[in-house]
């Protein structure tokens, strides 16, 4: 059984058991988290499907623990004006937590 869940503008098809990284979620490591914005749950019989204008899965979700919050690698956004003596250098890391699915209701 696997589905397609939203969770900071993405989507990800997932299945019990899965390790995922995706965007920041709020919790500390070992804390459960539900996803409830479910697009499809496929995998026994007939695939479950939203409607058009409301594309969730009616009580559709999904469990899963948090393994642990980190960020990640650097990236250099470097700008220059050439012959203008102007240029400027930014880093970003983006903050990323890593679940484990642990079931998926529905």
């Amino acid at each position: 059984m696997y589905a397609v869940i939203k969770t900071g503008g993405k989507q990800y098809r997932v299945a019990a058991d899965d390790v995922l990284t995706i965007e920041k979620v709020a919790g500390d490591a070992g804390a459960q988290v539900e996803f409830g914005e479910v697009l499809m749950v496929a995998g026994s019989g007939t695939p479950k499907l939203g409607k058009p204008g409301a594309p969730f899965v009616s009580g559709a979700k999904v469990v899963a623990e948090i393994v642990e919050q980190g960020r990640g690698p650097k990236v250099i956004a470097f700008k220059k004006r050439r012959r203008k003596n102007s240029r400027r250098k930014r880093g970003h890391r983006q903050d990323l937590t890593t679940v484990r699915i642990k079931e998926i209701v529905g």
